[in-house]
């Protein structure tokens, strides 16, 4: 049986061990950071409550689940971190969607209560529940984190997000994509695990909406793939993960490695690439 509701993905990078697999369900909060076992996860969208296995990922919004009858399927890791809750419920987000459409408006429902000595205007009884306006000066959402509580959007995937059309602020923004790609330099990136050096730049937080706590991040310098071929990538980073952390790095420290790396850029930070899982970690001097 195939299921027409399942979002296939196009490509995807893969989880290849345990390890890996671990210490992603970590990043997404799937896990908890003491976890050193996989568990059984169910998904429980669409009408359905059956056990899944996460094979890999897309990107930072979007993971690749696999169902019993071999189908994959993109599915936002918060969301499948809800479908985890004994007490969440199967029936479709998107079925609740459509349903909306047969159900009072909240004008028909409520009763607008208006201060004695305020008469209000036409407009205001025609639009009860107008936005208002100081909405509009609301912080822009950075599309790596939007919310996947997005109505039409039941598995949480937000394909594109389109900001403020108008004003000062919305016009600068292209600018700026426009001037930082000048000056980027494309690099073709090997797919697979490459040997790799570093300098240790930094080590920061970054904001995860998939967890109560930010994520422990490093940036790097002076990045080069070694092998099989030297290539000089400049600024990358990586997660300050468990097996990291066993290295006691600190500011300065050169490093060699075996990793991935994919273009990925580091929130709210200009650092284009990052490192994922890095192994057999070296210290140098």
């Amino acid at each position: 049986m195939t299921y027409a509701f399942m979002i296939e993905p196009q490509d995807f990078i893969a989880l290849e061990n345990e390890d890996e697999l671990i210490e992603k369900c970590q990043e997404w909060g799937l896990l908890s950071g003491k976890a050193t076992k996989l568990k059984t996860f169910y998904y429980k969208g669409n009408g359905l409550n059956m056990p899944c296995t996460i094979i890999g990922y897309v990107d930072h919004m979007a993971a690749v689940i696999q169902l019993d009858n071999g189908q994959k399927h993109c599915i936002h890791p918060s969301y499948l971190k809800e479908m985890q809750a004994s007490s969440y419920s199967a029936r479709s987000i998107s079925t609740a969607v459509t349903d909306r459409s047969t159900e009072p408006s909240i004008s028909d429902t409520v009763t607008p209560v208006t201060p004695a000595n305020v008469t209000p205007t036409p407009d205001a009884l025609a639009n009860p529940d107008e936005i208002p306006a100081d909405l509009d000066d609301a912080e822009d959402t950075d599309t790596d984190e939007f919310s996947s509580g997005l109505k039409g959007d039941p598995d949480g995937l937000v394909e594109e997000y389109v900001g403020p059309q108008s004003g000062a602020a919305s016009e600068a923004k292209p600018k700026a994509k426009t001037a930082s790609k000048a000056k980027s330099v494309k690099i073709d990136l090997p797919e697979g695990k490459v040997k790799m050096s570093a300098v240790v730049k930094e080590f920061t937080t970054v904001p995860n909406h998939f967890s109560d706590n930010d994520d422990e991040v490093i940036i790097y310098e002076a990045v080069t793939i070694t092998e099989p071929d030297v290539i000089d990538v400049g600024e990358a980073w990586s997660s300050h993960s468990a097996t990291v952390k066993k290295q006691e790095l600190e500011v300065g420290d050169v490093i060699t490695f075996e990793a991935k790396i994919i273009k990925k850029k580091l929130t709210r930070n200009p650092v284009p690439y990052k490192i994922n899982n890095p192994s057999k970690i070296q210290k140098e001097g």
